[in-house]
């Protein structure tokens, strides 16, 4: 006891010495990751790039003694962005101020704007040269940002080493680094040194991570689903891991060694295995915290057999029902440029075990009384008066002839009869449901997100109903590009009865999101109706995602592109969520003003009649 106390004493007085950060005006990424991101866009920078946490990278720089005690200072976290993210450090407290931190943030963001594939191949000779140039032109394009750029590199030359404390050869290379940050415009390059130099904070990564820890490669067999959590019950790791790829060992080949070192340094392989449900460590979130490196490995062998009867598709006798053959959807290759004709296979489904049903009686109340609200917008018969031909005689415009006729002032063509005419509301809305696996989750202890969902639909076709409103409900899920199930629950032209409540009560979670090619299929039904208005209105609890590369950025451009298309068609795309994660991308798919979050999913089913009403009326 008193050992820990000691040793734990000792740790926190040589931390606090080393440590030369200012915890009292740290900014974290979660406090600027939205504002970094408007930012990003704002400058030019590609809307689809996703905002992350950048990983740790290893420093062999001189230290001080104190850090070296205190095992710090060895790394760092730079900045950097490829093709699907922009890595930004997940905190900043290297400068006295808030102010300066954030600003910081704001350098780096606008820095990764300038993309490598402009520059100029004289300017690619190094990283010092490549950060001199984007330096260079972030100033030339945006001069408003020399303000904050010249306070920042005052702060951070007053914390680099005095080359007069270093041997010659380091001493040269700070030099370097320091005409480099203070002329921009001059081409420098680094000499040989034994120790490499202190990182530049106002630069980008001098050698980016060709791979992070992602699960690119789908598994090899797609008809099993992991078992899903409750949000709640997820774990998420605190730090993004340095990752890479290796054959998983067989454990019988190789010679047993032993290296003294190994006592206080450790890496194991993870086996990643999503065809399983099982974990031998109970705590593997925690072991991979503490790695620095991760090391994964594709199985050769599947567990499969343990729990295939409980997670396999259903043979076709018991799989719900297809209407069609599939039908070709284009998808758009955001690297490409272009559509890629009929890449994509969507079959038209009906739910096999939908039984005709009553609404639900703890529904019944609050259909009710959202009935009585939209009754007052069913359309009425009235009368329209002063028309030249109709169903009878306006009175009043035909006694202010005859006055005229007396009175000498004849008009042949006055209008003096009224016809009987139907107020319509000319409009059609078509709602798109996610029913993707992630549906299956819990919201609390009653309810899964498929539940509310289904609900929704509930409440949601009785506002319809009694408004008179053309109106169809469909929905979706995939499992890879050839295999896009959409559910037929409710079509324009049928009535909303008790056969159509048991389609909503059937509908259960599937597989993944590939949403580009559902929104396509429902512009296309909802682009045949002869409205003036129409309204596509797309639930859903997750961004898009699908088991091949329909992952990432590829998926967001392509869902983007398919609601581009809907509204050149003259169709109101608009999306409700209940992703806690919506606003980093939503914004980009729908804008700004295209989307709601619910932020408790269990509002949703009163919720969504009342947007309804306020985007129609």
């Amino acid at each position: 006891m008193l050992e820990e106390l000691v040793g734990s004493t000792w740790h926190r007085f040589i931390t606090k010495r080393a440590d030369t950060s200012y915890p009292d005006a740290i900014v974290t990424l979660d406090e600027v990751r939205h504002t970094a991101g408007i930012f990003f866009r704002a400058l030019g920078g590609e809307g689809g790039l996703r905002v992350e946490n950048a990983t740790e990278s290893a420093l062999h720089t001189r230290r001080t003694i104190l850090q070296r005690i205190a095992g710090m200072g060895d790394k760092t976290q730079y900045a950097w962005r490829d093709d699907e993210t922009l890595r930004l450090p997940d905190s900043i407290a290297l400068f006295p101020t808030r102010q300066l931190n954030l600003d910081l943030y704001l350098w780096l963001t606008a820095l990764s704007v300038i993309d490598n594939a402009e520059m100029p191949a004289e300017k690619r000779i190094n990283w010092i040269t490549q950060n001199q140039y984007r330096t260079h032109k972030t100033l030339e394009i945006w001069p408003g940002l020399k303000t904050r750029y010249q306070n920042l590199l005052k702060a951070h030359l007053q914390q680099r080493p005095n080359p007069k404390s270093l041997p010659a050869d380091e001493a040269n290379q700070e030099q370097i680094i320091r005409d480099a940050l203070a002329n921009s415009s001059q081409i420098q390059s680094l000499e040989y040194a034994k120790r490499p130099p202190q990182p530049v904070i106002l630069w980008l990564h001098p050698a980016p991570p060709v791979e992070e820890f992602r699960n690119e490669k789908p598994v090899q067999d797609p008809d099993i689903e992991e078992a899903p959590q409750s949000k709640k019950d997820q774990k998420k790791q605190q730090k993004r891991k340095k990752g890479n790829r290796e054959d998983m060992p067989t454990g019988n080949e190789g010679l047993m060694s032993f290296r003294l070192e190994s006592l206080w340094s450790w890496a194991e392989y993870s086996k990643v295995d999503r065809t399983s449900v099982e974990d031998d460590d109970d705590d593997a979130m925690a072991t991979a915290e503490d790695m620095d490196n991760i090391t994964v490995a594709q199985d050769s062998q599947t567990s499969s057999s343990k729990i295939k009867l409980d997670l396999d598709l259903p043979s076709n006798q018991y799989d719900d029902i297809v209407l069609a053959e599939g039908i070709p959807i284009d998808e758009w290759d955001f690297k490409q440029q272009k559509s890629q004709k009929a890449h994509c296979r969507l079959q038209e489904m009906e739910s096999r075990h939908a039984e005709p049903m009553e609404l639900p009686k703890r529904l019944q109340q609050q259909a009710h009384k959202i009935r009585r609200q939209f009754e007052v917008l069913r359309p009425e018969r009235h009368w329209v008066n002063r028309q030249n031909d109709g169903t009878e005689i306006d009175l009043e415009n035909y006694v202010n002839f005859l006055s005229d006729l007396k009175q000498g002032h004849v008009n042949s063509d006055t209008p003096i009869y009224r016809e009987l005419r139907n107020k319509t509301r000319d409009l059609s809305c078509l709602l798109l449901a996610d029913l993707s696996l992630s549906t299956d989750a819990h919201i609390n202890n009653d309810a899964r997100v498929v539940d509310v969902i289904r609900d929704s639909l509930y409440l949601f076709s009785e506002a319809l109903n009694a408004t008179g409103d053309r109106f169809a409900l469909h929905g979706f899920s995939s499992r890879n590009r050839s295999h896009i199930r959409f559910y037929n629950i409710k079509g324009f032209n049928e009535n909303y009865d008790d056969k159509t409540r048991g389609h909503i009560d059937a509908i259960r979670p599937g597989y993944y999101t590939r949403m580009g090619a559902a929104i396509r299929h429902a512009t296309e039904l909802l682009n045949k109706e002869k409205t003036s208005q129409k309204l596509l209105l797309i639930l859903t609890d997750g961004k898009p995602n699908d088991l091949d590369k329909y992952e990432g950025r590829y998926g967001i451009e392509d869902t983007r592109m398919a609601v581009i298309e809907a509204e050149k068609l003259g169709l109101r795309p608009f999306c409700v969520t209940i992703d806690e994660q919506a606003e980093d991308y939503l914004p980009y798919l729908f804008g700004s003003r295209s989307f709601v979050l619910i932020k408790n999913a269990a509002e949703l089913p009163k919720k969504l009649p009342l947007l309804y009403l306020r985007l129609t009326h």
